[in-house]
């Protein structure tokens, strides 16, 4: 008798999240100034790069380098622009104002946009990972595949609270050029877009201050471009930058 009783509250919990969470899917798909670059320019550059340029120096090693490399860019442009744009343009429109006064759970509205990042940078790692399979003769093992899958829709969260933190401070229409101003200058400081090898040495001395540096050593680790290092002290860097810019932006939105 007391399951019957509970049951019915957990399904329509289930199901509030679960509507609120494909609301957020639909309604970033259906905008293309986020669709379009977000899908579009990490296949993009990977086939230039890695297949087009690599390839014709019969370079698969780095393809396999870059698949880890440009997932990483790839992931990091749903956490910044899909929380940074979105949250902001909700927060002045008066959105997130009226989202609290409906008889919703309070945590919906995050956790859709969560789903959402993650939908997105999975779409981003099995479009990469065609690419690579398909023009750019990569070959890895099933479990190289999934760890790398796993750091790719994991590591969306820290760029997911960053992006909120700016949703939070900047209007909607400057949250862009803030996310950009940070999506592309973290990029390639942080050797994703090239090894930080080939870089001058001062960029490969602060690297480990990005997140996207840190992700970035646990996709290498996934694909075996960096066998013997630890993964804790990124695991726990990322972890860091999580909590806080969390914190940071739930700080922020409290105040209103």
């Amino acid at each position: 008798m007391s399951t019957l009783a509970i049951s019915p509250s957990r399904v329509s919990l289930a199901h509030i999240y679960a509507l609120e969470i494909r609301n957020e899917f639909v309604r970033m798909l259906r905008a293309p100034s986020f669709v379009m670059p977000t899908l579009i320019f990490p296949s993009m550059f990977y086939l230039l790069f890695a297949v087009l340029f690599a390839n014709r120096n019969g370079d698969l090693h780095a393809g396999i380098h870059l698949l880890a490399t440009y997932g990483v860019f790839g992931v990091m442009s749903p956490g910044l622009f899909g929380f940074g744009v979105s949250v902001a343009m909700d927060r002045e429109r008066g959105w997130l104002v009226y989202k609290r006064a409906l008889p919703m759970p309070a945590g919906a509205y995050l956790v859709a946009k969560l789903a959402m990042a993650m939908v997105f940078a999975a779409i981003i790692f099995a479009m990469l990972g065609v690419l690579a399979t398909t023009l750019g003769g990569v070959r890895l093992p099933a479990d190289a595949w999934l760890t790398l899958l796993a750091v790719d829709v994991s590591g969306v969260l820290p760029f997911c609270a960053i992006g909120l933190f700016i949703g939070s401070l900047v209007s909607g229409s400057g949250a862009p050029a803030v996310a950009n101003l940070i999506y592309l200058p973290m990029s390639f400081l942080s050797g994703l877009w090239m090894p930080l090898a080939v870089l001058p040495p001062f960029i490969a001395k602060i690297a480990p201050l990005w997140p996207a540096y840190h992700l970035g050593r646990l996709a290498l680790g996934a694909v075996g471009e960096n066998q013997g290092e630890a993964a804790m002290p990124h695991v726990a860097a990322l972890a860091a930058v999580t909590i806080v810019f969390f914190a940071l932006a739930r700080r922020r939105l409290s105040r209103g």
